[in-house]
């Protein structure tokens, strides 16, 4: 008798908790066709999980520049364990052509940079885009091209210089990027469905254009270790130190997107209207928020259809983020 009433309080506990939040009534909602997945943890627990236009739980979504958090996570592992010496690091170390470089400023650029995206390399575009994909050697071509801005001056976003990240942790580790995620990452989380797809020099995408593909609940688990000092179930998993750098970044950069007035610093967007907000932000509206004074993570799926890809993230981050924001007690 006891446990059954155990059972029933236990349940009508959780359905409420996964009732205090409604969305689907709202027409930005429910009318809206790039909206694929919204999943809300706080106090450790999903409060939210809902899929909308045919997507499931088991769908391994396409997460952009979320790949850029991912890795930034990654980084800090491989800095505790010594495979990295520093964030400050240079990263001719790594690619000692750049030695014999006529513009000795890329001696200078070091993976914070990198990962601040203020490195001064180049980058691609809409227009050079499909071009850069078919590189054969992305990595190298890169380091090639001209600076278009002195090293560590200029917020300057650079999907082909991140890239350079999955290069470095696979030089360092000895292990392609999988792998060493796949060790220390999403095993320690229970992440067991993943599809990562490596760019034409062999290494696996560090920045996004193809990404790193996973359930959103799997997102979920990856930005509630910014909530736990690194910690999943008690157990460590990303430095303490990583983590209190990636929240409070001595240098960052002011972004002209995300919510009005972020920055951006080592891959996550940096938000405070009163609350302190973390956030990695992926094209078409591919989201992670950690909100540590509300202990809530929010993982969100849209579609990455480039015609509508800006108005998708936008709406969600003016008109349907608010309505979550505000049912977070």
């Amino acid at each position: 008798m006891k446990k059954a009433l155990l059972l029933f309080f236990l349940t009508g506990f959780l359905s409420a908790a996964h009732a205090q939040i409604r969305i689907d009534t709202s027409a930005y909602v429910k009318d809206n066709k790039q909206l694929y997945a919204v999943v809300v943890s706080q106090n450790d627990k999903v409060v939210f999980s809902q899929y909308f236009n045919g997507k499931t739980d088991t769908t391994l979504y396409n997460n952009q520049s979320l790949t850029k958090s991912v890795m930034s996570l990654l980084m800090g592992i491989a800095i505790d364990k010594g495979y990295i010496s520093s964030v400050d690091e240079k990263i001719v170390k790594y690619f000692p052509q750049l030695s014999e470089d006529t513009d000795k400023r890329k001696q200078t650029i070091t993976i914070r940079q990198i990962m601040n995206q203020a490195s001064g390399l180049w980058h691609e575009d809409v227009r050079n885009m499909r071009q850069y994909l078919t590189l054969q050697d992305p990595t190298s071509y890169v380091l090639k091209q001209p600076l278009v801005s002195e090293p560590g001056k200029v917020f300057y976003y650079s999907n082909a210089g991140t890239h350079l990240l999955s290069a470095i942790l696979t030089k360092a580790t000895g292990m392609t990027t999988l792998e060493f995620a796949e060790k220390y990452l999403f095993g320690p989380l229970g992440i067991q469905h993943v599809h990562w797809n490596k760019m034409l020099d062999g290494y696996y995408d560090g920045c996004g254009l193809y990404s790193v593909e996973m359930p959103t609940a799997d997102m979920n688990k990856i930005g509630s270790l910014l909530l736990h000092k690194g910690r999943y179930n008690g157990k460590p998993v990303v430095p303490k130190k990583w983590i209190a750098e990636l929240l409070n970044p001595a240098i960052f950069y002011h972004t002209p997107w995300g919510f009005d007035g972020s920055t951006y610093a080592l891959c996550f967007y940096h938000y405070n209207d009163g609350t302190p907000i973390t956030f990695g932000l992926g094209w078409g509206g591919q989201f992670l928020f950690v909100i540590p004074a509300k202990k809530a993570v929010i993982s969100v799926n849209e579609s990455i259809d480039n015609a509508t890809a800006i108005k998708t993230s936008n709406l969600f981050l003016e008109k349907i983020f608010p309505m979550i924001y505000q049912q977070l007690k």
